[in-house]
């Protein structure tokens, strides 16, 4: 009999699993792949080691512009494909002596919930069922399939597929401007790739700030990436090795686009097919996701839920707290959150130049009628920025206009995801952004456009 089952070795199961075991619990995780979920095997870490790959390709003209001749057409794409899987095999067996140090039993099969305190593993020639006081559902998602567009992984691509590629085709178009859309066109535009990136919404990166992703938008352009907003996916073709995507642009103008390859990147689904939940008393709704409770709980006591089977923000840092507060909880702790506070999720978007924010934004501020003071930094006034060659970001702060209560933050520009928790630290502390503006910051940095901007919010900016 164990103390916790974990269902999935993800950052929000293994996480859970460790916390778990801190507080002299009995765990054990099953994991049907490899530890560390998708994130680590097939999303975040890859692809970062992709992007830092295609920044050190990219900054090659820089040494040119100063005279160094490099011949940049020997580029092997297949051993940058390669040092992305090593990276992700280092940090695999990371997590399973992680797991391991911390006498957490690695249990390899695919689970399903039995009954309550009962979940059956089905390995490649057995099963065998535990016991358990506590479980906790940590399954993640999948990308979503929608008809018309479905992913081979040869021409039409989904986020796996593109990590698995080996050899770098002429040209992609890219469906879906969020995160993982703008980050792989980041790396294929600095890889030589032709991209097209399509978005139905108004601007790239719909769930971040306009103005932010406005300059990412004019960044991507002038690196050649032809960008389409406001655009419909109608439908793709497949002729021999090419693909023709029909898009519907804004007042129903037609635009054909043909590339080697497709990368369809729509969304993701929860993985809660085939686990048993129903039959446990558990129901997800019409999407697929589990409703949770307070401490992550769903209706049925002993069961819990994190991460992306639930409907907060599909992040690995979103998973890994609620996997921290729901062992908490079964540990009879009492966490600081009952849950994961929306407003101080940190989003964060890799590409060059990078995006990075939290709270509240300006549009849901203007739909909502809530009246806020703002303030802008451009980076160009923070001398650093000029001096590394990084001049294309801002800084901006939306505050309350009484109390000056920070209500959130977005960044654009070099570092903007490591800069971001300045600025997030003072918001979970309540400082005011004098606290912020006031404070030291060494010169020459570019957190010194932190500064400018909090002294913004009450119009006393030095360098803007």
């Amino acid at each position: 009999m164990y103390d916790l089952i974990v269902i999935g070795a993800g950052p929000g199961g293994y996480v859970a699993a460790v916390r778990a075991a801190q507080l002299g619990m009995s765990v054990a995780v099953i994991e049907k792949d490899q530890p560390g979920g998708v994130c680590l095997n097939w999303g975040c870490i890859p692809s970062k080691n992709l992007i830092h790959q295609a920044e050190s390709f990219h900054a090659l003209a820089e040494m040119e512009a100063v005279g160094v001749g490099i011949d940049r057409s020997t580029l092997d794409y297949a051993a940058v494909q390669s040092r992305s899987r090593e990276v992700v095999a280092t940090l695999t067996s990371g997590v399973a002596g992680l797991l391991k140090r911390n006498k957490v039993e690695l249990v390899s099969g695919v689970a399903r919930i039995a009954g309550i305190g009962q979940v059956c593993v089905s390995g490649d020639s057995s099963e065998r069922e535990l016991a358990t006081k506590n479980i906790l559902v940590a399954t993640g998602s999948r990308p979503m399939q929608v008809p018309g567009f479905e992913c081979d992984e040869e021409r039409v691509l989904s986020s796996t597929g593109i990590l698995a590629m080996r050899e770098l085709p002429e040209s992609l178009v890219i469906l879906g401007a969020g995160a993982i859309g703008c980050e792989f066109a980041y790396v294929m535009n600095s890889f030589g790739v032709k991209v097209t990136l399509v978005e139905a919404l108004e601007h790239i990166l719909p769930t971040e700030d306009f103005e932010t992703c406005a300059v990412l938008e004019r960044c991507f352009q002038r690196n050649g990436i032809d960008v389409h907003t406001s655009t419909r996916a109608v439908n793709l073709v497949r002729d021999g090795d090419a693909i023709t995507v029909n898009l519907e642009g804004v007042g129903g103008n037609e635009i054909q686009v043909t590339a080697d390859r497709v990368l369809v990147v729509f969304g993701r689904v929860p993985n809660t097919a085939g686990l048993g939940l129903e039959e446990a008393g558990v129901e997800t709704d019409d999407r697929g996701y589990v409703p949770v409770r307070h401490y992550c709980q769903t209706v049925v006591e002993g069961i819990y839920a994190i991460g992306d089977i639930t409907r907060t923000p599909a992040l690995a840092h979103v998973a890994s707290t609620e996997g921290e507060i729901a062992v908490e909880h079964m540990a009879g702790l009492s966490p600081a959150h009952k849950a994961v506070d929306p407003d101080v999720v940190p989003s964060a978007i890799y590409c060059e130049p990078q995006v990075a924010g939290f709270g509240l934004r300006e549009d849901r501020a203007i739909a909502e009628g809530i009246t806020v003071k703002k303030s802008i930094f451009a980076y160009p006034g923070a001398g650093k920025t000029i001096a590394v060659g990084k001049p294309d970001g801002l800084v901006k702060v939306l505050c309350d206009p009484q109390s000056d209560e920070i209500l959130g933050a977005h960044i654009v520009g070099y570092n903007a995801t490591e800069l971001l928790h300045e600025l997030l630290l003072g918001k979970t502390a309540e400082l005011l952004p004098e606290d912020i503006g006031g404070m030291m910051h060494a010169h020459p940095t570019i957190s010194e456009a932190l500064m400018e901007a909090m002294k913004g919010i009450n119009g006393q900016p030095i360098h803007a």
